[in-house]
């Protein structure tokens, strides 16, 4: 009988080939994933594994990516999703990046990743995915969208065998360990940076409406454009890396290093290297030139924070520090009292009998000594941070047309447009924190 090798591990054996492949297409990005192991360690030492481990072993935290793609249609879109469904991967949030940036970023996005708990745990890679919104009129004229369009209906990105290999996966929950072989071949190499010839005119036009665009638009194929280790100290990691010569963005993305709880996500990023690509001329000559769309990003993950939490931390974020720290809850506790933060919770066994009723509130079951919190890992991403990212890494913003209307897109759109459920985070985060609590809280008489 032929041995089925079950999602989880195709899920893992794609993120650890995709990884190898992109540190070949990427050499500095091999330098950012020992930095930041190098980092793992320092801070295992200096904290302890308790507390370093606060937010995930160090196993998971050594083995966790997440990728960025970036498609052009839905139908790409949809394309995706199936090779990610293979992988125990669903589609989670609804990122719009067009007003996130001064920039023109003119993509929606969405991040393909295991929902629960326990897939999570085993291998909790994502990849978070663009897709152009040529119908925006802000960034494309009739003209532009219509020849775009008809550009991006002519290429294929994913092989009609990857898309079946990956609709028997999902169906069959694994492959044998022949398919498997071939579906993860096939799956890394439609990442891989392709060496077709860039048409430069086409690219050219592209990349005066946006960097982005043109990455997108102005290829004939798709390719990672970075992947993300994941380490315990991003403010140590990003001295490491300048102290290497290695240029990185302006600034870390995300909340302010302080010495409160750590919450949602902090990115940064090497800046986008110039990569060597073969251009074809208007006169269908080939030269060598390069382009900058790569870059080498790496994040810390916090606490996941309710829907309440996080209308304080957008709030606050891009005001002065110290109007954080004096308004920002300094504990765990205060995030889980004042239900502003999502955690797991698990009932005190050996609590002294002390003739007291639990009571009903959160806080004062944990300050009675009934359950024990644990926070849940923020586990998705922030418009702005992403945008952040992106704006950080181009050379030019681009050109917005402010006076026309923007087109709608919404997460109802794109669950229609991936024929697939797109999941609220916040509802799966508050899905697994009620059903810790129901079973964490001690019965009353």
């Amino acid at each position: 009988m032929a041995t089925t090798v079950p999602t989880w591990r195709l899920r893992a054996a794609f993120a650890r080939r995709l990884s190898a492949m992109y540190g070949t297409e990427v050499p500095a990005y091999t330098t950012l994933v020992e930095v930041a192991g190098r980092v793992n360690d320092t801070v295992m030492r200096a904290a302890g594994e308790e507390r370093a481990q606060r937010f995930g072993s160090i196993e998971r935290v050594t083995a966790e990516r997440h990728g960025a793609i970036r498609v052009g249609t839905p139908g790409e879109l949809r394309g995706a999703a199936q090779i990610f469904a293979a992988l125990g991967m669903e589609p989670v949030g609804f990122y719009d990046l067009r007003d996130a940036s001064s920039s023109a970023v003119p993509v929606v996005s969405t991040a393909f990743r295991p929902v629960s708990p326990e897939e999570l745990a085993r291998n909790p890679f994502r990849v978070f995915t663009s897709m152009l919104t040529p119908a925006d009129r802000r960034f494309f004229d009739p003209d532009l969208r219509k020849r775009l369009e008809t550009f991006l209906d002519r290429r294929e990105l994913f092989p009609p065998e990857l898309l079946d290999l990956a609709l028997r996966a999902e169906r069959e929950a694994g492959l044998d360990e022949e398919r498997a072989e071939r579906f993860l071949g096939l799956a890394v190499a439609a990442f891989e940076l392709s060496p077709e010839p860039v048409d430069r005119a086409w690219y050219a036009e592209l990349e005066r409406v946006s960097a982005v665009a043109a990455d997108i638009g102005g290829v004939t194929s798709t390719h990672i454009n970075h992947l993300t280790p994941r380490v315990l100290d991003i403010d140590d990691l990003y001295r490491r890396m300048e102290g290497l010569g290695i240029a990185m963005i302006d600034r870390i993305q995300g909340p302010p290093r302080w010495d409160g709880p750590d919450v949602l996500l902090r990115q940064t990023s090497f800046r986008a290297l110039a990569e060597p690509r073969t251009f074809r001329e208007p006169d269908g000559g080939l030269s060598e030139g390069s382009l900058r769309v790569r870059f080498g990003e790496v994040e810390a993950r916090g606490t996941a924070l309710s829907r309440e939490g996080r209308a304080l931390y957008d709030r606050l974020v891009d005001g002065p520090v110290d109007e954080w720290a004096a308004r920002f809850p300094r504990t765990e506790h205060r995030l889980a009292a004042d239900g502003l933060g999502h955690f797991t919770y698990e009932p005190v066994r050996d609590r002294p009998r002390d003739g007291r009723t639990p009571p009903e509130d959160v806080g004062g079951l944990l300050d009675g000594g009934w359950v024990t919190a644990r926070p849940i890992v923020y586990e998705d991403f922030l418009p702005r941070s992403a945008a952040g990212i992106f704006q950080s890494n181009l050379t030019d913003p681009g050109a917005r047309d402010s006076a026309q209307t923007g087109a709608h897109y919404d997460q109802q759109w794109m669950s229609g447009a991936i024929g697939r459920t797109v999941h609220d985070p916040f509802d799966l985060y508050a899905g697994q924190q009620a059903d810790s609590l129901r079973r964490a809280r001690p019965p009353r008489p």
